[in-house]
């Protein structure tokens, strides 16, 4: 049963799986977090994809990962998906062998490649498993896998549609803590932004890589932005920063913010009046609880396109704007600037993005994951 190994005295031991993007990674550390904040002595071991972010990242946050040979259906390639079959029976055996060496007492998965074999030798082994879904729609592996879960957490309403409904329960995503602690912070923010607090801000954000739809649509609608004496914190991403500041010049505008990062997301949070952003599912985690105007932009390059199903999750409960990726050069800047001229429509979607919000999700998957064990 994978439970003899120990007496109940001694420390829970967890593996956690999954990865491949920021939006995964980072909910799977706070979850290791919000454990090992519940009992110090939690032994937790990190199983990931090779080559993908989680096996720097990972480590950089303190834990230990091993990786799995394995990869996603490659769309548009009939070659590379036919190593998939023997990758996907290798990870299977080599997830048994971790949890044969490892001996856990329950298993996490918050999707991306690594989870599917690590759940399913899992469940063969007998261990309790958990998923944490975080978007609107559930991707193919966690709707397979959900069947054999003990619980899934989830952030939106209406998942009874993808898996049994006794097993679900609504917790939110994890949330990066400092990036959402935004109070009082507004007046700090514009000075050292170097921005002015009696103008109009808007933040644009397309996550670490940047959105090339999010920085073609603000290139082209610029000049009107700047006629209308509005400012932008207009966050590039590390692919498109260098060309943009080639053809702009760094200092472009007094009141034109251009940067490829944000190390401090709070601060542009807190200086924003209106936030255009795409539509995953921790920025909208992270939205809900900064309570700001929100237009989405959802990415198209997505699996199942879940991003535009997120978004319209929150445009169902009129808590945010909508803009497709496919309009948003020639609409999105004249949505914003409407939606900044438009108080009782920022009042009424920040109101209703406030209520969305669920801050404790760590703690509450954290709870749920030692409820296995008990």
């Amino acid at each position: 049963m994978g439970k003899q190994h120990q007496t109940k005295s001694s420390a829970p031991r967890i593996i956690i799986s999954g990865g491949g993007t920021g939006g995964h990674i980072f909910p799977a550390v706070s979850i290791a977090n919000a454990l090992k904040a519940l009992d110090p002595d939690t032994e937790i071991l990190f199983v990931g994809a090779l080559g993908r972010m989680e096996m720097e990242k990972v480590p950089a946050a303190g834990y230990k990962i091993i990786g799995l040979n394995i990869q996603g259906i490659q769309r548009g390639s009939i070659v590379k998906n036919l190593m998939f079959p023997i990758k996907l029976a290798q990870s299977v055996l080599k997830a048994i062998q971790i949890i044969k060496d490892f001996k856990p007492d329950a298993a996490v998965g918050v999707g991306g490649y690594a989870s599917g074999p690590l759940l399913y030798a899992a469940s063969l082994k007998k261990i309790p498993y958990l998923i944490q879904e975080q978007n609107s729609y559930a991707g193919i592996t966690n709707k397979w896998l959900g069947n054999k879960a003990e619980k899934i957490c989830v952030a939106f309403d209406g998942m009874d549609k993808f898996f049994p409904a006794d097993k679900i329960i609504k917790t939110g995503n994890p949330v990066r803590k400092d990036s959402v602690d935004i109070a009082k912070k507004r007046m700090a923010a514009l000075e050292l932004l170097k921005l002015s607090s009696e103008k109009k801000t808007i933040l644009i954000t397309g996550g670490s890589l940047g959105a090339r739809t999010l920085n073609k649509s603000i290139r082209a609608g610029l000049q009107k932005l700047i006629d209308a004496d509005v400012q932008v914190i207009w966050q590039t991403g590390k692919s498109y920063y260098k060309t943009l500041i080639e053809e702009l010049g760094k200092d472009y505008h007094e009141n034109v913010v251009i940067t490829e990062f944000l190390s401090r997301m709070d601060l542009a949070y807190a200086a924003a009046d209106v936030i255009i952003s795409r539509a995953g599912a921790g920025t909208i985690a992270e939205l809900c609880i900064v309570k700001k105007p929100v237009i989405l932009v959802p990415s198209p390059n997505v699996a199942e396109d879940h991003q535009t199903k997120n978004a319209l999750a929150l445009v169902h409960d009129n808590a945010a704007l909508f803009v497709a990726d496919r309009d948003a050069e020639t609409t999105l800047v004249d949505k914003a600037l409407e939606l900044l001229n438009d108080k009782d429509k920022q009042a009424t979607l920040s109101k209703n993005i406030g209520t969305l919000a669920l801050p404790n999700a760590d703690k509450d998957i954290a709870h749920e994951v030692i409820k296995l064990i008990k």
